[in-house]
């Protein structure tokens, strides 16, 4: 009797474990495909959609020029990361009823065909076309923001009209910074082949300070990264966001250590500056970000933690309003 009741006993665990299991892809069917990265919430009577256009693997140990490969690995590790790191390239629709204004475009095909290049998939996703975007905030002039501008040397947004800081404008397009500022070559030629079609065009109102650009929405200058790197205040019905572009990279390293820099950065010591002033900002005043590096969909806060900060991502939704 005791080994028919151990017999059933056993027999019906196995009937769990088995029915609990994960299920295994059926002979003759593919893998599922990645889906869009798209990501709505509302603000006030706006709609904000984060849309991905994909991820690409960085190198810290080759990055981050003013720490050590040892304390870089030490703050991956307590973040369940090893070198190197995937990175996500995030943009930002606002539609605010009125206008369809898009925050930064992604890298478009400047990384490859298989790294980036995704946004007009997640725009489509998300209900909208190229020709809709009526006004288009670049945070600033590198291909990871700006490459999504063009296609085959044709304005990917044809209505569009292009925001950018005029520090940016100046020096990206000053061929004699790249030699005064140590700055390669090919971030010159990066910016002629995305913004030059736009300004071509007349399509380019370039801002010099703190400038209300469109109804709700605000260019804050926040030089360093590049001279004319500048975040953008959305604000409707009380509630806002900030974008926050590249002012965070590496949210793993660069919140606890806000001082560490990154091979990217036009003046290292004005971005890390610049970092600690707004991480300060930010903490005090709870204000939601939208980065462009921070993992998918990249939405949340800053709180203090030991003697750096820690990144809180927004609670993830999917339901009617």
């Amino acid at each position: 009797m005791f080994s028919r009741l151990m017999i059933a006993v056993a027999t019906t665990v196995l009937m769990i474990v088995t029915s609990c299991s994960f299920p295994t892809i059926a002979p003759g069917k593919s893998a599922i495909a990645q889906v869009p990265g798209v990501y709505p919430f509302k603000l006030g009577d706006f709609k904000i959609i984060v849309l991905s256009d994909g991820t690409l693997p960085q190198d810290l140990h080759t990055l981050l020029p003013n720490t050590n490969p040892t304390e870089t690995d030490r703050l991956l590790q307590k973040n369940f990361l090893t070198n190197p790191v995937e990175t996500s390239i995030n943009a930002f629709l606002i539609d605010t009823g009125e206008q369809q204004v898009l925050v930064d475009t992604g890298a478009g095909t400047f990384f490859g065909s298989k790294l980036g290049g995704k946004l007009q998939t997640s725009l489509k996703a998300a209900g909208y076309t190229p020709n809709e975007i009526d006004a288009v905030l670049l945070t600033h002039i590198h291909t990871d923001h700006s490459g999504g501008l063009v296609e085959q040397g044709k304005r990917v947004f044809p209505a569009a009209t292009l925001y950018v800081g005029k520090p940016d404008v100046d020096f990206w397009f000053d061929r004699a910074n790249a030699t005064r500022f140590n700055v390669a070559e090919k971030y010159f030629d990066e910016a002629a082949k995305t913004v030059k079609p736009y300004l071509d065009a007349g399509k380019v109102k370039s801002f010099s300070g703190k400038t209300a650009l469109l109804p709700g929405i605000t260019a804050h200058p926040t030089p360093g990264h590049t001279p004319g790197h500048s975040c953008y205040v959305a604000a409707s019905k009380g509630e806002s966001i900030e974008f926050w572009g590249d002012i965070v990279h590496f949210a793993s390293v660069q919140f606890p250590k806000p001082e560490i820099t990154v091979a990217y950065d036009v003046d290292a010591n004005a971005a890390a500056a610049q970092r600690k002033k707004q991480f300060a900002r930010a903490e005090a005043s709870r204000i939601l970000i939208a980065g462009a590096h921070l993992p998918f969909p990249g939405v949340g806060h800053l709180r203090a933690a030991d003697r750096g900060y820690a990144w809180v991502p927004v609670d993830y939704r999917w339901r009617e309003p």
